[in-house]
């Protein structure tokens, strides 16, 4: 039978969920709803290129079929993920330039302090990650993910509402604990898809997109408290939670296949986290992360008080903070271009390096111009500083995780809290020193730099076989 000007649909060999299709050069109808019985038409095209029509069995109320959603891209992933862990930068950093205004408007209740917004966060952070990594390991990357932005929520509820100090730090400790699920389960999820140095570069392509948050975070939030007050920021950290959760929940599939998940029980906890920690490599890994991180911290924690303090810089405080945290994202970015070149630890020492020698050199500066460098001084040193903190972030977590595989959410769980406890008593101890000067700043970053060296230098030294799990 001739049909080629018929007008015809085919219901041809497609997965449930796509839409209807057509051959070529016949009419489409794509979300087709058929309410009624009707018959199947198959085509088939002869060598004339002509139509032939036959009828098949009827088919009753065939359902809507909708379009699947495309797979999510590499490009996406990072992206995700970037934007995921970000939540703990905008945490920190979108609230800096509002720790004044806090206090005068709760009230400072020694020996609490507005520094204690930001410290306490992170120690809150230290505690959820020691739940949410093993919960990943056992309930799924997804789930874990989702409990955490939950609590995130929770916390940031009871900040935007408190009439005190202490109820601010209490939101805050609840914060610093939700976060901990986006932080931990998207490094587990990268490093169930990737090990060695691809994921180094995987983590510093995510630094990359990342490090925009602090460089413009400040100076949006600034502008958001002019309009709305300090309390404003926490409902748009509510808003950016909801939406992170929604992205996540639409398009990024679970990692952790059922069959290697590890049931939640204490005695599987207590016996794998002795594994892990009683790797030598791993374990003097993650003091050097927490010493890394702990002289950023420090520089958070007293960056607005510093640059007002010393330099009289309030209202453009977010600028410089920007122009700083660029050295961050530079090197980040570097890295991840060259580490499948020179490797992970050759980088890493790299960086190690780099933070040493720019705290010294800024110790120096601070000793003799009596604690108060040039600008000019401080910002060059500061970003040499931080971009070597960049060059550190994305190939000491791929380094500490190396051996992790079969463990990676409590892994990562470990790495996380243990190097978030030891960034958080490094930054209250040299923060106490803190006397208007840039000179504990200095020795935050020399003393850092230094001891991380060494301890990294021991570390590569150690057995790098895969840490087998109890199950």
């Amino acid at each position: 039978m001739e049909c080629r000007n018929a007008l015809a649909l085919c219901f041809h060999a497609f997965p449930a969920g796509k839409p209807l299709r057509t051959f070529p050069g016949i009419a489409q109808r794509q979300r087709a709803k058929i309410s009624r019985p009707c018959l199947a038409i198959v085509a088939s095209i002869s060598r004339q290129h002509c139509y032939r029509l036959t009828l098949s069995f009827p088919l009753f109320f065939f359902p809507r079929m909708r379009p699947m959603t495309s797979p999510i891209s590499f490009r996406e992933r990072i992206a995700l993920y970037a934007f995921l862990t970000s939540l703990t930068s905008i945490s920190i950093d979108a609230l800096l330039p509002g720790l004044r205004q806090i206090g005068a408007d709760v009230g400072v209740a020694p020996p609490l302090s507005t520094q204690h917004i930001i410290s306490l966060f992170i120690l809150g952070m230290a505690f959820g990650e020691l739940l949410l990594g093993p919960l990943s390991d056992a309930m799924g990357r997804k789930r874990a993910l989702v409990l955490g932005l939950g609590v995130y929520a929770l916390g940031t509820v009871i900040a935007m509402l408190a009439g005190s100090l202490e109820m601010v730090i209490l939101g805050r400790f609840l914060q610093g604990i939700g976060v901990s699920g986006p932080k931990i389960a998207t490094r587990a999820m990268i490093r169930d898809q990737f090990e060695g140095d691809a994921m180094a570069r995987v983590m510093s392509f995510m630094f990359t997109l990342f490090i925009l948050v602090p460089m413009l975070a400040p100076t949006l939030a600034q502008g958001i408290i002019a309009l709305g007050g300090w309390r404003s920021v926490f409902a748009v950290y509510l808003g950016v939670a909801g939406l992170l959760g929604l992205w996540l929940v639409l398009r990024q599939p679970e990692t952790l296949p059922a069959a290697k998940r590890i049931a939640f029980r204490p005695r599987l906890l207590l016996l794998n986290g002795r594994r892990i920690l009683s790797n030598r490599r791993v374990t003097l890994l993650i003091v050097a992360t927490g010493l890394v991180f702990g002289a950023q911290l420090l520089y958070l924690s007293t960056a607005a008080d510093l640059f007002l303090d010393v330099y009289g810089i309030g209202q453009t405080f977010p600028l410089y903070f920007a122009m700083l945290a660029t050295g961050i994202g530079l090197a980040s970015f570097l890295n991840a271009k060259l580490v499948q070149r020179f490797g992970a630890e050759t980088m890493a020492r790299a960086g190690f390096v780099g933070l040493a020698a720019a705290g010294l050199v800024m110790l120096a500066a601070s000793v003799f111009w009596g604690g108060r460098p040039p600008l000019t001084v401080l910002m060059v040193l500061g970003f040499a500083a931080f971009f070597a903190i960049g060059v550190l972030f994305g190939n000491l977590n791929a380094m500490a995780m190396r051996s992790l595989g079969q463990v990676a959410g409590l892994g990562a769980s470990l790495i996380a809290s243990g190097s978030s406890l030891i960034a958080t008593l490094f930054a209250i101890a040299m923060g106490a020193f803190y006397d208007g000067s840039t000179l504990n700043l200095s020795a935050g970053f020399f003393i850092a730099g230094v001891s991380a060296l060494a301890l990294a230098e021991i570390a590569v030294r150690g057995d790098v076989a895969p840490v087998e799990a109890t199950r």
